[in-house]
């Protein structure tokens, strides 16, 4: 509007010479202009409300213009008992659409109208949702340029204003939640605004106001995470070297990429956008956020919210590529509280006979891919988790009297593949546990049972498994079991092969999960030499040697089940998956 006077009814020559009764006329002045917006005669209100019309602030404003303005704002924050949101509609709608963004070069005007807007949410219950409303909405529409330095303050300003509210207005934060949920940015957002929002919203769950709705908030974020992966193809993000092996997927970078390469970034989505860059820019916020809750001590807290998200969106959620790292992060930073509970919850799910076939089955894959892949777990842990699932398929052979049917049977054959799967990984190790051994004895009649687990399983799960298992000596029986023999069922199939936690494909997370490192003392779980002399069939006269290479069995989403049993055999060290957990059968 321009640099606009005060009305001379706001202003006389007194009350301006007078430094002391200067602040109480004001405020009479401008609550008598309030007032008048009931009567005939609305002159002062309307001339209260032009300067309200407050345009885009800079530094060259006139500095009585900017005086005044902040004078007002602290002025109608002592008067908000007098505001009516029927009269006073056109007034609050000017305050409330105010862009705090707009008063950075004159940040006094800013702090007034901030305090302003407190004011206005602890006064009176009617103002709130609008309140809240209007600092949201300033959480995800600051400028892109703007100074780190000056963003960060005002970014902290709205903040604080927020956890003020809360702490005054009790039931504030349950308010919060859907305008943060209804507020949250679209895919297929312009201007790059997802990950700065979903930052703000971590910092939220970080605070106070976390305490009341930390759950929301989070499954605020992994949705987001959620949709973004279902966005992502897997030809957009695995490899394009064909030099580099499509089952090596170490999770270390460096094993199976040149200094200075990256994975390529190729996924757009309908708007132009580059998903997979602001998917891996949300995957390292959620990491950074969980290794702050990490310092402050309530990793646990979080897990268990985090952990209700990754169960209602993420585990029955198909073709997911790297959104469930986000739960394997959290555990590696918190081995034996997190790390644990994730197992025992997953191992739950499992055997619990209430949940559905699915939910049971897709449980059971990440349960093995966590087991098998989390280096950070020692092996005496790993091995009682195989003990109880081992346990749990030979009470299921006992009671079983029927012939291998893969409707029948699901449940119990992915238990069997997820057994095999661990083992593949980590059998040295886990046979180095005191008295394990022999508690696997059931494991061998489940494996030769009538329901004929070895013949279902995935091949390239199944012939590795046998590799190491003769190589360790852990059965004798199943040296009558012909590799040439391993066939793609039908079953097998419809099992598929989901190893969610391989490796995380995207190139910053990525950096992230290569951390990862061994938790426990390495003197309690001492692998065996990696030159370990096995046999294939009895026909094979050149002996293979495992050259733990065992840590780069992995995942790809593209070739079929390998169909020759030869490459099987040259391949000892390399499981094929499907790329989604079983919807069902």
């Amino acid at each position: 509007m321009g640099a606009e006077e005060v009305p001379s009814a706001f202003f006389s020559s007194d009350v301006v010479d007078n430094a002391e009764l200067s602040d109480t006329a004001l405020v009479a002045a401008i609550r008598k202009a309030l007032a008048s917006a009931q009567c005939e005669d609305t002159d002062h209100y309307n001339q209260l409300v032009q300067l309200m019309y407050i345009k885009k602030e800079s530094a060259d404003d006139d500095v009585d213009v900017v005086a005044q303005r902040e004078t007002l704002l602290k002025i109608l924050s002592r008067s908000v008992a007098c505001l009516d949101e029927v009269h006073h509609k056109r007034l609050l709608q000017l305050i409330f659409g105010t862009r705090i963004w707009d008063h950075i070069p004159n940040v006094n005007v800013m702090y007034a109208l901030l305090d302003l807007i407190v004011s206005l949410a602890t006064t009176s219950g009617k103002y709130l949702i609008y309140c809240l409303d209007m600092l949201v909405s300033n959480l995800r529409s600051h400028p892109h340029k703007l100074n780190s330095s000056k963003m960060l303050e005002v970014l902290s300003r709205v903040h604080a204003a927020l956890d003020k509210i809360s702490c005054l207005v009790p039931i504030a934060p349950s308010k919060l939640l859907p305008i943060l949920a209804l507020r949250m940015p679209s895919l297929y957002e312009k201007d790059h605004v997802v990950a700065p929002y979903v930052e703000n919203l971590l910092k939220l769950e970080n605070s106070s106001i976390g305490k009341v709705i930390g759950n929301g908030i989070l499954r605020m974020v992994m949705e987001r995470l959620r949709d973004l992966d279902l966005e992502i193809g897997w030809d957009d993000i695995l490899q394009d070297d064909s030099s580099i092996a499509m089952f090596d997927m170490e999770l270390d970078v460096e094993g199976t990429m040149n200094e200075g390469e990256e994975f390529p970034v190729r996924s757009l989505n309908k708007n132009g956008n580059v998903v997979s860059e602001l998917f891996d820019d949300l995957m390292v916020l959620s990491f950074k956020h969980l290794e702050s809750c990490q310092d402050a001590g309530r990793l646990d807290e979080v897990f268990e919210n985090l952990f209700e998200s990754f169960e209602n969106l993420i585990l029955n959620t198909q073709k997911l590529k790297v959104s469930q790292f986000l739960m394997f992060y959290a555990c590696s930073l918190d081995t034996e509280n997190c790390g644990v509970k994730f197992a025992s919850k997953l191992l739950d799910i499992y055997l619990s006979s209430k949940n559905p076939q699915v939910t049971r089955t897709n449980a059971v894959a990440y349960l093995a891919s966590y087991l098998a892949r989390a280096e950070f777990l020692p092996a005496s842990f790993v091995a009682s988790m195989l003990k109880r699932l081992v346990g749990e398929c030979a009470d299921y052979c006992r009671q079983c009297n029927h012939d291998a049917s893969p409707e029948a049977h699901q449940v119990f054959y992915s238990g069997c593949q997820a057994i095999l799967h661990v083992f593949c990984f980590r059998m040295s190790s886990i046979l180095n546990v005191p008295h394990f051994q022999s508690q696997l004895i059931p494991l061998e009649s489940v494996l030769s049972h009538k329901l004929d687990p070895l013949r279902v399983c995935l091949p390239s799960v199944v012939s590795q498994f046998l590799y190491q298992a003769k190589a360790s000596g852990l059965f004798i029986v199943l040296d009558a079991f012909i590799l040439d023999e391993l066939s793609k069922s039908e079953l097998s199939r419809a099992l598929g092969g989901f190893f969610p936690f391989d490796r995380c494909l995207l190139k910053n997370s990525n950096r992230y999960i290569s951390r990862v490192k061994r938790t426990y003392d390495e003197d309690d779980d001492q692998e065996f030499s990696p030159e370990v002399t096995v046999y294939g069939d009895t026909d094979c006269e050149d002996n293979v040697v495992l050259d733990n290479e065992v840590n780069k069995m992995s995942i790809t989403p593209k070739h079929s089940f390998m169909h020759e049993t030869e490459r099987l055999l040259k391949m000892p060290s390399k499981i094929r998956p499907s790329t989604c957990p079983r919807e069902s059968l």
